[in-house]
């Protein structure tokens, strides 16, 4: 595509260099007879179009007056591929424009919005510029930059003259924009395949501007004051620009005549589609509700992006379910920051990268993702062992004294048992003794225990001691209590005060320390269970709250009361909001508990969705206990035999063996919900922390710049493998080497530029304009100096020939926007605001200079309608004419203004083309006279 272009672009070149020639020396013939027929009369100055002047940077050639047909070939054959040479520096330097642009409207912020649906306020991200204004501001500045620059400085540099070049450039730009470029991305979308406007609303406003803006520029030539502009005009055309932003803004945001719509319609981040619900199959999408109509665009704008990344990262999880979650995250930004839609500085800035041998910005994204990836990784593993480091018992240089561990339970019947204490740590070389002691809990020492009371010694070298306990057996059912035994007291068995040394606490100050301390924890707790009791079964709780990625979760079911004999109690799940099979697996079955055993386990599956937000109901219920008698001693008796009985056969010791029976407790129903995994809500929030929908990479330094300026890169294929990452890199070829070394001049002097990474690119918007002003004012000067050569006029120069040079940049990034992108919004619909902001910037910025400059002098700013006025209407004709082609093709029979049908996008691109060729042909017969429109 790239080769075609610039085939194209140099025929063209010669076929004008060639004709002006020819077309000159006719012309010159012609003058040496007329000069004989007027005898020395003064023949009245009129204006030929060609400009043969002393450029503003650049003086002419001399020698003009005597050139020959050779001469003339020569010169302009030299300047023009000066001029041609002018415009890569020009694309290079807009590269670097670009990037502040997209730095610039990448910036985000916090702000608050109320949910409608929660009616809770939200706290969510979003760009601190409105993507339309950004479109129509900044971006349409930097696609437009050169057509507007030429404009101001031709003005300038013909001392406020008008002059043919700037406003010729802007009308012929628009016309290769909405033609050429259209029909273009019409074409290179595959068969069948389409690509539709979404934002609709946008492109109406902004197709409607950009054609009232060249009836407009028609009007204050041929109409309201003919032949020549006041100021009022210039300022009231500088002002229509702000006017085709706020409109278009308004449309955007859905202001005003929003609430006029029928109700059973939605808009979508600016499309208006009818409401409708899918039901979505595939496992990879989160279940999402649907907008509701009064929701915050920004807030829906938010929850679209968030929402991409969580399908993104659930279809990721499934593919790979062994992949870590920093590589889920990087795969997922990367995913969709690739399939998402790009903006025009992007695919402008790319563009002109391919054709100067830079690194393309896919691949110094995903470089940059993998580089954070790896640094957050090394991040994590550094994390990880300094929390291994801080878990590690720290040796201060403390003897301490402590219970390993701090608490016990033992069965009523246990008898004796024994609890430990231990002394690690520090000098060990000292006699040490600690006092302990039993203290009563919800258990007395009077009926429930032994009291317990003494003195350990623990001698050199010993690190370990037994303290022996006794619990009392009794036939009286009872609630589980518990005791507790203290050490105190640390002392040296010698009487000797400690050893005082000094300590490092954890806030790194020192202090003086006993070498000897009791540790934490110097009491422990005995938990004493009744075991005269068949036990009472139930939940800890009646509710809990568990995260799907659990997996498997243990449910508890206790035994508290008592704990004697062989008990089997059923149990069995239920469907609250989450259902069987989907949201878990049911269980249903029996638990069975030993003689003495005092808990058992539920295992429920959870599945695990990877939701970002979740909140579903589950019920577990346990039925009643069953005593499961084996006639073994200590297992309490047969209740099956009691039961036969009748209540005058049962003795008094039976009567009281039946209270022992086992029974539910209070919580036999636990309701379960299940939430969402806070792992994977913490790594979709910090993506959309991280993610500002920029793929451009900036640079941080001038270093960088130059290191990229000497850099060879491989030019990439049009079409690209889904394995392209992984596969092989590609060596740059002969042409990359040859497109490395004509650019590098220009690839070095615009490294000077300051870095992206500096004030958030501002100081490079605002150098990088002072570069493409001046390379603009030197294609000015060669332009009208090309013209001059080859007897071209500058009407016909900047229609044909300078508006194409600045176009061939925006024609590159517009067709890989229609390939990539899924809407035609980047390639179709920025076209039409581009072309508004041509004539509103270029046009009211340089007409509103001149007319206060000449109106200062108490004169008037003359402005010839000549060929002007004449190809703003063709190209008016015809741009209303290709807007209506635009609208009939969202006809379902082609589907969307790109692509389509073969033979659809064949006629409909050839139709486009043809009003190009049209235009230029017509407009550069009117301006040598061929033709006479009689306007």
């Amino acid at each position: 595509m790239a080769a075609y272009a610039r085939n194209l672009f140099a025929w063209m070149l010669f076929g004008i260099l060639l004709a002006g020639a020819f077309a000159s020396e006719e012309a010159e013939s012609g003058e040496e007879g007329d000069e004989d027929g007027e005898a020395g009369g003064h023949a009245e100055e009129e204006s030929t179009g060609i400009n043969c002047e002393d450029g503003l940077i650049i003086p002419l050639w001399p020698g003009t007056d005597e050139m020959s047909m050779g001469d003339r070939f020569g010169r302009g054959l030299l300047y023009g591929v000066l001029m041609l040479y002018l415009f890569i520096g020009v694309a290079i330097v807009s590269d670097k424009f670009m990037e502040s642009i997209e730095t610039i409207t990448a910036q985000e912020k916090e702000v608050e919005v109320k949910d409608p649906r929660t009616g809770k306020t939200q706290v969510i991200i979003v760009k601190v510029w409105n993507e339309t204004v950004a479109n129509l501001t900044l971006m349409a500045l930097g696609s437009s930059a050169p057509e507007i620059m030429l404009s101001v400085i031709e003005i300038w540099a013909k001392g406020f003259h008008a002059g043919d070049l700037g406003p010729g450039t802007i009308v012929g730009s628009a016309a290769f924009n909405l033609f050429m470029i259209i029909g273009l991305c019409m074409y290179v979308i595959p068969d069948d395949e389409v690509r539709k406007i979404k934002h609709l609303r946008v492109f109406i406003i902004t197709a409607t501007w950009s054609v009232f803006a060249y009836v407009w520029l028609y009007m204050i030539l041929g109409f309201i004051s003919y032949g020549k502009v006041e100021s009022w005009e210039g300022i009231v055309t500088f002002l229509f620009f702000p006017a085709t932003v706020y409109t278009a803004f308004v449309a955007d945001r859905r202001m005003f005549f929003y609430k006029y719509l029928d109700k059973k319609y939605r808009a979508q981040r600016g499309v208006i589609v009818q409401s409708e619900k899918a039901d979505v199959e595939n496992r990879a999408e989160e279940k999402f509700k649907d907008f509701d109509e009064d929701m915050d665009p920004a807030l829906a704008e938010f929850e679209k992006n968030r929402r991409e990344y969580i399908n993104s990262m659930k279809r990721i999880r499934l593919e790979n379910p062994d992949i870590s979650l920093i590589d889920l995250e990087t795969k997922a930004r990367e995913e969709v920051m690739a399939k998402g839609p790009k903006s025009r500085a992007y695919y402008r800035a790319q563009a002109t990268r391919k054709m100067a041998g830079k690194e393309d910005a896919k691949k110094a994204f995903s470089r940059n993702l993998h580089a954070e990836a790896e640094a957050e990784k090394a991040a994590l593993s550094a994390e990880e062992a300094a929390e291994i480091a801080a878990l590690e018992k720290k040796d201060d240089g403390v003897c301490r004294l402590m219970f390993d561990p701090p608490h016990y339970t033992v069965m009523e019947s246990v008898g004796t048992f024994e609890v430990t204490i231990i002394r690690e740590g520090g000098d060990m070389s000292t006699t040490v003794q600690v006092d302990y002691k039993t203290e009563d809990g919800t258990a007395s020492h009077e009926g429930d225990y032994i009291e317990a009371i003494g003195t350990l010694t623990f001698g050199p070298g010993e690190t370990q001691k037994m303290v022996t306990l006794e619990v009392l057996d009794d036939d009286v059912f009872e609630e589980d209590e518990h005791f507790y035994i203290r050490i105190s007291n640390l002392r040296r068995k010698d009487g000797k005060p400690m050893k005082e040394i000094e300590v490092e606490g954890e806030d790194g100050k020192k202090t003086m320390q006993a070498n000897c301390q009791l540790g934490t924890p110097h009491m422990a707790t005995i938990m004493i269970l009744d075991d005269d009791h068949s036990g009472i079964f139930g939940f800890e709780d009646s509710e809990a709250e568990i995260v799907e990625s659990v997996g498997t979760y243990e449910l508890k079911v206790q035994r508290i009361s008592g704990a004697r004999g062989k008990v089997a109690i059923p149990y069995s799940t239920e469907d609250g909001t989450a259902k069987e099979g989907q949201h878990y697996e049911a269980q249903e079955g029996e638990l069975s508990y030993e003689n003495e055993e005092t808990e058992k386990f539920i295992s429920i599956a959870i599945t695990d969705e990877e939701s970002y937000e979740k909140s579903l109901i589950m019920y577990v219920s346990i039925g009643e206990p069953r005593h499961i008698a084996e006639g073994k001693d200590g297992e309490g008796v047969d209740y099956s035999e009691l039961d036969a009985k009748t209540p005058e056969e049962l003795t008094e010791e039976e009567k009281i063996a039946l209270l022992g029976r086992p029974c539910l407790g209070t919580n036999t129903r636990i309701q379960i919900r299940i939430k969402e995994s806070k792992e994977f809500k913490n790594s979709v929030d910090k993506m959309m922390q991280k993610a500002n929908n920029s793929m451009m990479v900036g640079t941080s330094s001038w270093l960088d710049q130059f290191s990229d300026a000497f850099t060879v890169q491989a030019e990439d294929d049009d079409e690209e493998g889904e394995d392209g990452e992984d596969a092989e890199e590609k060596m740059p070829s002969c042409g990359d080497y040859v497109m490395h070394f004509l650019t590098l001049p220009w690839k070095l002097i615009f490294a000077l530029i300051p870095p992206t990474g500096i004030y958030h690119g501002y100081p490079t918007f605002v150098i990088a304009i002072v570069f493409i002003g001046a390379c603009t004012a030197v294609i000015g000067d060669v332009a009208g100096h090309l013209g001059c050569f080859i007897n071209l006029k500058d009407c016909v120069n900047a229609i044909a020939f300078v508006a194409l040079g600045t176009s061939v940049p925006d024609t590159f990034a517009s067709k890989t926007a229609a390939i990539e992108d899924e809407t035609a919004d980047a390639s179709v619909g920025n076209v039409t605001g581009s072309n508004a902001v041509n004539v509103f910037l270029g046009i009211g910025i340089a007409w509103t200079m001149a007319a206060v400059y000449w109106e200062a002098q108490g004169k008037e700013f003359i402005v010839p309608v000549g060929s002007l006025g004449f190809s703003v209407t063709i190209f008016c004709i015809e741009a209303v004419l290709a807007i209506l082609i635009l609208f009939i093709r969202r006809n379902p029979a082609v589907g969307g203004e790109l692509g389509g049908p073969k033979l659809f996008k064949t006629i409909s691109a050839a139709i486009f083309v043809f009003f190009w060729v049209f235009y230029v042909a017509i407009s550069a017969l009117e301006a040598y006279d061929v033709i006479q429109p009689g306007f």
